[in-house]
């Protein structure tokens, strides 16, 4: 069974699905023939600058910021029942193109969720910025990837056109935002949906298969 998972590492809603996910895993008999795929999706793909993110989507979405902490703080509470301590009020806006670069190369040398969990916590637990070359190479080196390995990566255009192709599968697939869980391309999660949904997906799945 292999489950595709698009997701962007600014995305509040993808690390509480990614934690769902797991939880509803750690219930799935057949846990060891899941394959789990990192997809890129950039929530921001337009963004050419680096600005705090609470301005950003009160700019974006015409609201007041203090409209944005109050969904913000909605956020951290819905983290908080899943284990996570999200700290979204210095985080920082930018474009995500070369997290993702990196995060489909670290696939290479089976890294790839330890750095997609390590990037998560870094953004909205420790309010850490994923948007420079030295911000990613930070974050990498913190949990234990060869620094010059990354570097010479995000100096190249590696993985650029796998960023681009997986954005546009998740259009055809009929995704307009993340998370968006699809298992064995025919089931689909759209959102951090809840335990529940998992769970049944899951089973339905594997029913299927043996079919």
């Amino acid at each position: 069974m292999i489950i595709d998972i698009w997701s962007d590492v600014v995305c509040p809603w993808c690390f509480i699905g990614k934690r769902r996910l797991e939880k509803a895993l750690s219930l799935f008999e057949h846990r060891d023939q899941v394959v789990i795929r990192h997809r890129a999706f950039q929530l921001q793909p337009d963004i050419d600058t680096t600005v705090p993110t609470k301005s950003y989507l009160a700019e974006k979405y015409r609201m007041a910021e203090s409209q944005v902490e109050e969904m913000q703080a909605n956020v951290c509470a819905v983290a908080d029942g899943e284990g996570l301590c999200y700290n979204l009020d210095e985080t920082l806006s930018g474009n995500t193109f070369d997290a993702h670069r990196l995060l489909l190369w670290s696939e290479m040398i089976g890294k790839q969720d330890e750095l997609l969990e390590a990037m998560y916590s870094a953004y909205f637990e420790k309010s850490m910025p994923l948007f420079s070359h030295e911000d990613l190479i930070k974050v990498a080196s913190l949990d234990g990837i060869d620094e010059a390995a990354v570097r010479a990566l995000l100096l190249s255009e590696e993985f650029s056109n796998q960023v681009l192709e997986d954005r546009a599968l998740a259009t055809q697939l009929g995704a307009t935002g993340v998370p968006f869980f699809v298992v064995d391309m025919k089931y689909g999660i759209s959102g951090a949906q809840p335990l529940e949904a998992f769970t049944q997906t899951l089973n339905t799945a594997w029913q299927e298969s043996l079919a």
